[in-house]
């Protein structure tokens, strides 16, 4: 069997009813809609989270503060551990090929799991940690703009 011979099995795909269809069919007329009302009009019905005119709960929720939501600096987190298989270099390039990052990520290096001795890392940001565990195995460490 071959994918172009595949087909749904029996009764798997069921075809939608044309409404609208005259007074015979059962579906003319108001076409399943009842009469009047919100319900019933063209582009009708209710916004998302409108509760029949009670105070909708996000409303009801305190908005406090400073929120920094949409301007924040969002990092790509490698662990130390996870730097081993690398060999004695390792930029964001690199971890971009090994499919750890997205292609314009910003990479910060945290300090879990063991240095592995004489690496040269570049990275945009360090964890206090990963910085004094790098620095103890005889590592370089250089900070991108």
């Amino acid at each position: 069997m071959k994918i172009d011979q595949l087909s749904p099995a029996r009764g798997a795909r069921k075809v939608g009813y044309r409404k609208g269809l005259g007074i015979g069919s059962g579906w003319g007329k108001t076409a399943g809609r009842g009469s009047k009302g919100q319900k019933a009009r063209s582009g009708g019905g209710t916004a998302p989270g409108f509760e029949g005119g009670q105070m909708q709960l996000a409303q009801k929720m305190p908005k406090r503060g400073f929120n920094n939501y949409r301007f924040r600096t969002e990092y790509a987190v490698i662990n130390l551990k996870d730097l081993a298989k690398f060999g004695a270099a390792v930029d964001p390039e690199i971890l971009y090929k090994a499919g750890m990052i997205r292609k314009d990520s910003l990479v910060k290096i945290l300090g879990v799991g063991d240095a592995p001795k004489g690496l040269q890392i570049k990275a945009h940001k360090f964890s206090k940690s990963a910085v004094d565990k790098l620095t103890a195995a005889g590592g370089k460490i250089e900070v991108l703009a």
